[in-house]
């Protein structure tokens, strides 16, 4: 594609203004000309070539054209009789340099904003620019609108005409028979009309269509009066809010080009996503906000950078109120649809609109998130992210997982709602359900290195902090190797019980005999894991089972404070009560002294909170401890019995997700 600008008319009407230099270059800005404006546009479209016609100031013109520094390949074509021809003539002149191209057409007057050219530019269709919205010009152009084509341009149409400006898309073929007929008028010596009276003959064959630019500046400078208002509209441009958001911690040139339309809409203000609201959305961000903040403010062109909590752009649409919004178009389908409605109804609300650029992942992009998720899925990267997600969110959630698969589904589950994104933080490798899965009591039956390699599955094919149930540590002495396993093998958190002897579970309480370890042996076995571990990120945390075994609240809470004493990073309090009243109570007497230390709960019997009241109440992290499992093995026994009953495996179909749904979670490396 070629663009061809018109510059070889005398300009009078502007008076001194053209005085030592073309219309052309008349300021409209501090930064731009009428020109300037326009071939930096073009330059950004991607167009390298530029044919531009001359007049009087030729030499000037070519000078400042150069000046420039574009990236553009420039012919310049002097009309020797500007001052006796329209210019019809000027384009008879250019000829030889524009056949057989697709043109986009311009007079060297027309000052417009990008949003309009961009529209022009892609236009699969020739096409004029025309808007619905001005009122019909008495001296300017119109365009006759049937059929929905143009079939007419001139200055003298009223019925059925639109107002229209001089800035055209014109395919080859359609240009080609308009350039034929104005070589024709041009060798009968018509050189003093308009090139669109050679149009109007031959509109059933040059088919241009109509592209409404409504209210949008489009608009050409033929007196210092309408200097004056495209200098005030230009103002105007340049300063409305343009916003945008980013969570990315690596800027790319898709980046780059999106951020480059973005500016040309008006001021730049981009929102980069919280810490939060990144690890909530996405995955764990590899940079802090502060500095993804600072990355993105050292870009040329961006005005203002401030953060956006939330995965909904709500709270800073309704303080800034954007002219527009821009955003790639991959999010009108899939998860972040419904934000995009709500951005569309927000901007519906006062007049702003939604700009869309088409969204490509390249291959170096891809690359990129894979190696960021590698990186993520290492021990040094995984072992410290449940800490800092502590600090980063208040509360964070583990959903438990006992293989490869099911941590796939803790990793990749998500949902959508009030404009946040909610995923689990962590994952919690039970010795329940890891020894459920093997078909084995839970009793420690399953030694730690088969539970290993269950960490070792996990791990394989995911990224997110895993917390391991320790169950009571074993002896003191194979205690501290599995710390230091753990802490090795990446794993964030070891939760480890206050109880002696062989293993039964918690929820049957005292139904069963259960020995609870001393304050002063646990603390022990707190301080040789702590002592054990090589860095500062591994958490090692205490579990109370005073309330489990009905000794009281002041049993627990002396145990708590001991144990957080002994170095414990986390304490774990635990109930096999539906009521929540005694693990509340104990968060509150517990909180009067310490502030710091994360608690833990696992509401598998106090079910009904939410993790809401959780965090108000100064809980830090919920673990969900053997949903998948307790959901698993009815859905599996339902199917084997339908299969049974039916002899066939047809009617269980509509309880089984597909196999290509379950291999789209398994990740292809």
């Amino acid at each position: 594609m070629k663009a061809l600008i018109l510059n070889s008319g005398l300009g009078h009407r502007m008076g001194v203004l053209t005085s030592e230099h073309p219309k052309c270059m008349t300021e409209i800005s501090a930064r731009d000309t009428i020109l300037s404006r326009q071939l930096k546009l073009v330059a950004e479209a991607g167009i390298k070539e530029v044919v531009m016609t001359t007049g009087y100031f030729d030499e000037i013109l070519v000078n400042y054209c150069h000046s420039l520094n574009l990236q553009l390949n420039y012919t310049f074509v002097n009309n020797p009789v500007y001052d006796k021809t329209n210019y019809i003539y000027s384009i008879y002149c250019a000829k030889d340099h524009l056949r057989d191209e697709d043109i986009v057409l311009m007079h060297g007057d027309l000052v417009f904003e990008s949003e309009v050219f961009d529209k022009v530019i892609a236009s699969d269709v020739s096409c004029m620019t025309v808007s619905s919205t001005l009122p019909l010009p008495e001296k300017d152009f119109k365009a006759v609108i049937g059929e929905g084509r143009v079939k007419a341009v001139g200055i003298e149409f009223f019925t059925d005409a639109m107002a229209a400006q001089p800035l055209y898309k014109l395919c080859k073929n359609d240009w080609n028979v308009w350039l034929d007929e104005i070589c024709a008028f041009c060798e009968n010596d018509d050189r003093k009309c308009y090139a669109e009276n050679a149009f109007n003959k031959v509109s059933d064959k040059c088919l241009i269509y109509p592209l409404d630019v409504k209210d949008a500046l489009c608009g050409e400078i033929d007196t210092p009066e309408d200097l004056a208002v495209v200098y005030k509209q230009i103002a105007e441009l340049e300063n409305r809010i343009v916003y945008m958001c980013f969570s990315t911690d690596m800027i790319h040139s898709g980046h780059i080009a999106i951020i480059k339309k973005a500016q040309k809409l008006g001021k730049l203000v981009i929102g980069v996503l919280s810490d939060e609201a990144v690890a909530s959305y996405k995955r764990f961000p590899l940079m802090p906000y502060a500095e993804r903040k600072s990355l993105v403010e050292n870009i040329s062109g961006v005005a203002m950078v401030i953060e956006q909590k939330e995965l909904s752009y709500a709270e800073n649409i309704k303080a800034l109120k954007p002219a527009y919004v821009v955003h790639g178009d991959d999010w009108r389908e899939g998860f972040q649809r419904p934000i995009r409605d709500e951005v569309v109804e927000l901007l519906g609300e006062y007049g702003g609109k939604l700009v869309e650029y088409p969204y490509s992942k390249t291959d170096t992009y891809l690359e990129m998130e894979k190696l960021s998720r590698a990186k993520l899925s290492m021990p040094d990267m995984r072992r410290g992210r449940l800490k800092k997600l502590i600090g980063m969110k208040g509360l964070v959630t583990a959903m438990e997982a006992h293989s490869g698969i099911t941590g796939l589904i803790v990793e990749n589950t998500k949902v959508l709602q009030d404009g946040k994104t909610y995923q689990f933080d962590a994952m919690w490798v039970s010795s329940l359900c890891d020894s459920t899965a093997k078909g084995k009591p839970d009793i420690e039956l399953v030694d730690m290195t088969s539970r290993f390699r269950t960490i070792d599955d996990i791990m394989e094919v995911t990224t997110k902090p895993i917390i391991f149930d320790g169950d009571t540590g074993g002896l003191t002495e194979h205690f501290v190797y599995t710390v230091k396993t753990l802490e090795r093998m990446g794993v964030s958190m070891v939760i480890i019980e206050d109880k002696t002897g062989l293993k039964k579970n918690s929820l049957f309480g005292t139904e069963v005999q259960q020995t609870q370890d001393s304050i002063e042996n646990f603390c022990e076995k707190i301080k040789a894991g702590k002592k054990a571990q090589k860095t500062k990120e591994f958490m090692i945390c205490a579990r109370i089972e005073s309330l489990i075994l009905e000794r009281g609240m002041e049993d627990a809470l002396e145990r708590a404070f001991a144990f957080s004493g002994a170095g414990a990073d986390a304490i774990m309090i635990h109930s096999r009560k539906k009521d929540p009243a005694e693990i509340f109570e104990f968060v509150e007497k517990f909180r009067e002294k310490n502030q710091a230390t994360p608690i833990v709960v696992v509401p598998t019997s106090f079910n009904a909170v939410t993790e809401q009241e959780f965090k108000q109440r100064g809980v830090n992290v919920v673990i969900y401890a053997n949903q998948l499992t307790r959901s698993g093995f009815p859905a599996m026994q339902k199917t084997a019995t339908t299969i049974l009953e039916n002899h066939r495996a047809k009617e269980a179909d509509g309880m089984c997700m597909s196999i290509k749904e379950i291999i789209t979670l398994i990740p292809e490396e």
